[in-house]
Formats: C-alpha cells, structure tokens, sequence
C-alpha cells in the first residue's frame, strides 16, 4: 500500500523484547502476531532446536518417519481432549484448517455417503487465507476480491439457527466448523463456555462432525491448554499451529478421532487422504514444539496465564467508563478495549476503522508494539511477561485510551 509506514527492521528478540537496526527496544505485544508464547530466543527452545539440527534438519514425510514427529504427535494426544487420537501434520493455520475440511468432507465420501458436502460456519468467523479456509470465513474485503473461486456454504448466526438448520438439512450437513471461545479476526469476540457445549450437543443430537479451529486458542491462548477445555468437550477435529512451535517455525497439525481415522483405514487406495506439503512434520519444527510442551509442563505456564488474566482484568476495566471505550473484556492472556467507532466502513468491515493506524503508530513511539484489529485494542503477550513489564504496558495502554478520550 502507498500509505503503508516503512516496515519495522528487527534484528533480534529478547523475552518479551524485540530490538530494531536503529537500537530501539519494543515490548512485543502481540506475540510477533499470536505465535510466540514463551517470548523470543528461548533458552530452552534453543538447545532443542540446535540438538535436532545436528541430527536430522528434514527428511520427507511420505514413506519415512522420524523419532520428533511420533513423540511430538503422543505428547500432543496426551495433553489434547480427549478423543483425539490421530495426528496429521502440515504447515500452517490455514493449512491446518484446508486438512480437516478435506478430511471431513471424505469422511463421509468413504462411508458412502456422498450426499453430505455442506460446512455450516459462524456469522464473524476467520479461519484463514487460503481457499478453503476462506469459504468458511465471513464474506468481507479480505475474501471478496476471490469470491468466485469459493465453495459455497451455510451461515449462522447462532445456536438457535444452527438448530433450525440441522432440522431441515442434517442429512447434507459435513461438519461445522467454530473458533472456540475466541474469534480472533473479527475482533476478539467472546463466547461463553456454555456455547460449546450447546454446539458439541447439537453436533451429536444430529450426527455431524465439529471441527475446532484452535489456530489462535490453542496452547494456553485463552487460560486453559485448549479453549475446548473451557466446556469439557471434544471436537471430531481440531486444527493447530500458531503456539504449536513457539513462533519458531511455520507448522500445522489437524488431529481426528479414531473413528475419523478409520473411514480412511483400508486397503481400497481410493480412500486414502491424498494431502501432503514437502516440509510436512519437519523434525526441527517438531522439536521446538515438544521443547514448548516441556515448558509448559514444567514451568507452570497455565498458572502464569491466570495471573495474567487477573492483571489485565485489574488493569483494563478502569477504562470501561471512557466515553470513547465501547468494552472491555479478558480472556486468559488476551485483553481488548473496544472502541466506539465511526467508521463509515460497510459492516463486517470494522478492521479498516483507522483509529487502528493512529493508536498503532502512538503505541510504537512508546516502545510498545500493538496492532489494532480496527476500532478494536487488543494486548496479547508472550506468556513469560513479568508483572512489572505487564503493568507498564498497561499503564501506557491506560494513558493512550485516555489521550484518545480526551480529542
């Protein structure tokens, strides 16, 4: 874009500090975009990445294994909910999410019922930039330049239209797909445990698949390993990458239950899951990710996240009575302060308000890296952020919220 500041030229990382060309230290507020849970150049994760490169640094996934990938894919299955068996790797969010739309729709391919080709998605919803992931995101400007390369799809507000919906057209009806407890992208909307298990119920009561895209929610994102854990269900599939490695390394993972992973079990080649990417279970990326669940294991990283989540709740409701503050709301290490916008932008389109741009450019002269979604602030930091570096940064979100206030 011609109106794009100048990029950010970082030269290295520190905890929760990123360190530019010119000298300048910068509190990293958004976790280098939700990725990087235990801050940057992570002791730990670095001896495990420099051992693994001095074993193997990759090898294809398609005919071999390597020891990373099948440890990494056991610790996965024992700390996911319950249920989830089978582990599938690739390269990213979108990836993730591509893998198990195919896979569900061929669930029902190999079980002879070819008549079941629908996904229902949720009003709001984000699952990512590619085409599939796209079809299954609310229509907005991100999408509508490809608009006619999508699969159509169903759409639904809530639990009470998803009802009315199963009612008439379960029988065609592949899987719904939801962000559990968090929708990221469309402004950090949060949903109460009790959706989930209303939607787990709806997906049982009419025999349908429940993805969970856990791209962003996943590993301790909203206070618990999983957001699903929030309402002590299990999804048929459920997608992952973003904290899956720590923000080392680009990877993916889609993991089905045992009964998804039959329908593909066979010696007819047809039903096979013809999907692979070249850098599919890379062993340095798989052991920075089990590098990141020897963190959590050990370090009390959930309990840390609580802690967290208390500060930003003490720390942000303050502002709840601004008269430009539409709300505040936390969930785990995420905390958002909604402005009341006046953008003139279609609805759907809140992402283009440009209070965004303007606080963006403020927090940054104040060493404080923070991207706006739109009229949207929100605060998400890697998980090893003190209390005295989360108190000045909010104290600073504090004193911007109020100098906009006060225009």
């Amino acid at each position: 874009m011609l109106n794009q500041p100048p990029p950010l030229a970082v030269v290295r990382g520190e905890g929760v500090y990123l360190y530019t060309d010119d000298g300048k230290r910068i509190l990293d507020g958004i976790s280098s975009w939700w990725v990087n849970i235990h801050g940057h150049s992570h002791p730990k994760i670095n001896a495990a990445l420099s051992a693994q490169a001095e074993q193997i640094e990759h090898v294809l996934f398609a005919g071999c294994t390597h020891p990373p990938a099948v440890e990494l894919a056991e610790r996965l299955v024992e700390v996911l909910p319950q249920g989830l068996s089978r582990v599938f790797y690739s390269d990213n969010g979108s990836t993730a999410v591509e893998v198990a739309l195919k896979m569900a729709w061929q669930y029902w391919q190999n079980r002879d019922q070819e008549q079941r080709t629908d996904f229902i998605c949720f009003d709001d919803a984000y699952h990512g930039d590619t085409v599939g992931a796209m079809s299954v995101s609310e229509a907005s400007s991100f999408t509508d330049p490809f608009r006619s390369l999508l699969f159509p799809v169903s759409r639904v507000e809530g639990l009470e239209t998803l009802e009315t919906y199963f009612k008439e057209h379960s029988s065609t009806v592949a899987a719904v797909i939801v962000e559990p407890m968090l929708q990221g992208v469309a402004g950090m909307i949060m949903r109460p445990p009790e959706f989930l298990s209303e939607l787990r119920k709806l997906c049982d009561r009419y025999d349908t698949l429940l993805i969970a895209d856990e791209v962003l929610t996943g590993f301790g994102r909203t206070g618990r390993m999983f957001a699903c854990e929030h309402a002590n269900i299990s999804p048929d599939i459920i997608c992952l990458s973003k904290g899956l490695t720590a923000g080392y390394l680009p990877m993916g993972a889609t993991v089905a239950t045992e009964s998804v992973y039959a329908s593909f079990l066979s010696e007819d080649r047809k039903k096979t899951f013809f999907h692979g990417h070249s850098y599919c279970a890379n062993p340095l990326a798989c052991a920075v990710g089990l590098a990141s669940l020897d963190i959590f294991r050990d370090d009390g990283v959930i309990e840390r996240i609580a802690r967290l989540e208390a500060q930003l709740v003490s720390g942000l409701s303050v502002l709840r009575e601004l008269p430009n503050v539409g709300d505040v709301r936390v969930l785990g290490g995420v905390g958002v302060v909604e402005f009341k916008s006046n953008s003139s932008s279609p609805a759907g389109d809140g992402y283009f308000d440009q209070i965004g741009p303007r606080l963006a450019k403020i927090f940054l002269e104040r060493g404080l890296l923070i991207r706006p979604l739109g009229n949207v602030l929100y605060f998400m930091p890697p998980y090893v952020i003190s209390d005295k570096q989360t108190s000045w940064a909010l104290e600073n979100i504090q004193a911007v919220v109020r100098e906009t206030a006060s225009r």
